[in-house]
């Protein structure tokens, strides 16, 4: 079983220095490929394309095993962290994004659905997602840090490399270790249903992502592609609630603990994206750091999540998991709002002791919302229970990276007044051809953006704090 668990971790740091790495390369990379414009689609195409993965591969590792799935899942995200680092413009990388995104689809509700069955206490149980949560923790750290380093002495392509050796290393050992009891039962296959859900999901989030830039809401085009993408979700609950193996079975939505822990993972996550991705922007834009410094400033959120994640599974017992995920609420609430205020004229330490205390209640919160999830799911469903919490998870920072692209491009729209084309977000323009006054209202704008990008985050903490006095609640039952 140790191995197993190992092979789990493994698997998991796939997903985890994904999440990291990426983010100090984010401004070299739209830098390189020219693409500032498009800076959303980085991040969306690859969590469009995983968050339905997860929900899909949670059902499909339900009828045809896990093991089968995850090392499927694992060979899909190697090809396609390869192709990501052999891209050559912006187009081919938000493709192959997407294509790393199915991979990465199956790895998190699968791996989680191995630690339940590996660990049957709930108290062990906890301890396992908390060693889990630590994973991302130190990928936190390391990642920004490998990331930005690879980008200031090489080149952002070959931060998608890293991931090839972890991924093979854990194919290897779940091949070898992991031994799954499967009983066989001929099951069909909601083929139908599937490719509903994934064209209705891409057509409504592709109206989002695409108007985060364009702003165009009320045009023709905007309007045709949200009604088609309605019309083929409707035609979706239609083909579900006549399928005979459905692939999101519809009754799950009655369960309303399950709910609203699914609200609780769509909020808080979307705060950790806004984090990931406009924290190194900030920190190379307006404090002037270099790629590695920006990733350095992300260090406290990792570090904190991970302590508190080992430090959540020791609380339970001698507290509840709802008041457990109240209090890291409550930490949500105070960081994003400290965040919320940073300016032009703030320093390092107000990025850090925001960061820390989000960092602090996502330690606390993501754990106790796995642990609540598999106590109140029907064993026989626990991994599309799951799937569908992967699915929020990964919707979420989808649907939050389109709502903060649009409001940080409304708020930076300002600089094409410049009439110098693009302002790089790596920081370039501070040694390039402008202005001192220029550089002056620049950084003073990108702040501005990135200081609403996080005052919608707060309204997001804000929510999961109203959300987690519902946990427990029968009422919801």
């Amino acid at each position: 079983m140790n191995k197993v668990f190992i092979a789990v971790l493994l698997a998991t740091a796939l997903a985890a220095i994904e999440g990291t790495i990426i983010a100090t390369a984010i401004p070299s990379i739209t830098a390189d490929l020219s693409g500032v414009a498009l800076i959303s689609w980085i991040y969306s195409a690859y969590l469009l394309t995983s968050a339905i993965a997860a929900i899909i591969f949670g059902k499909l590792a339900d009828i045809f095993g896990r093991k089968r799935m995850i090392i499927i899942g694992i060979s899909i995200f190697i090809v396609g962290s390869a192709l990501c680092g052999l891209a050559q413009s912006m187009e081919q990388l938000i493709v192959f994004r997407a294509i790393q995104g199915i991979g990465a689809g199956s790895i998190l509700p699968i791996t989680l659905t191995i630690v339940g069955e590996l660990f049957p206490d709930e108290k062990k149980r906890a301890k396992g997602q908390g060693y889990l949560s630590m994973v991302w923790g130190v990928a936190g750290v390391l990642g920004p840090l490998i990331g930005g380093f690879i980008v200031d002495v090489i080149s952002w392509h070959y931060i998608f490399f890293i991931n090839v050796p972890f991924g093979l290393g854990s194919i290897y050992l779940i091949a070898k270790h992991y031994e799954e009891q499967i009983t066989v039962v001929k099951r069909k296959i909601d083929y139908a249903g599937a490719l509903l859900f994934s064209v209705g999901m891409i057509a409504l989030l592709y109206v989002i992502i695409d108007n985060s830039k364009t702003q165009a809401w009320t045009s023709p085009q905007t309007l045709a592609t949200a009604a088609v993408a309605l019309v083929i979700l409707a035609i979706f609950v239609v083909v579900e609630l006549r399928a005979e193996e459905p692939i999101i079975p519809l009754g799950l939505f009655k369960n309303g603990r399950l709910m609203i822990i699914n609200g609780i993972t769509l909020s808080s996550m979307a705060i950790v994206i806004g984090i990931t991705a406009y924290v190194p922007i900030f920190a190379q834009s307006v404090l002037g750091k270099n790629a590695t410094q920006a990733g350095l400033m992300l260090a406290p959120l990792s570090v904190l999540w991970t302590v508190n994640s080992i430090m959540a599974g020791n609380l339970l017992g001698r507290l509840t998991s709802q008041r457990i995920i109240q209090v890291g609420t409550i930490f949500l609430v105070i960081g994003t709002f400290l965040l919320a205020r940073l300016t032009a004229d703030s320093g390092d330490m107000a990025v850090y002791v925001g960061s820390s205390i989000v960092g602090m209640g996502m330690g606390l919160i993501m754990p106790m919302l796995m642990i609540s999830i598999q106590k109140v799911a029907d064993p026989k469903q626990l991994g599309i229970s799951i799937g569908l919490n992967s699915f929020t998870n990964t919707f979420s920072q989808a649907m939050a990276a389109a709502i903060y692209g649009m409001l940080f491009n409304l708020i930076t729209v300002v600089l094409l007044t410049l009439g110098k084309g693009d302002v790089q977000l790596n920081g370039g323009f501070i040694k390039s051809g402008f202005s001192q006054s220029e550089v002056s209202f620049i950084q003073t704008t990108i702040a501005n953006g990135v200081g609403t990008v996080f005052s919608a985050a707060f309204l997001f903490a804000l929510l999961a704090l109203v959300l987690s006095f519902f946990v427990g609640s029968r009422k919801v039952a």
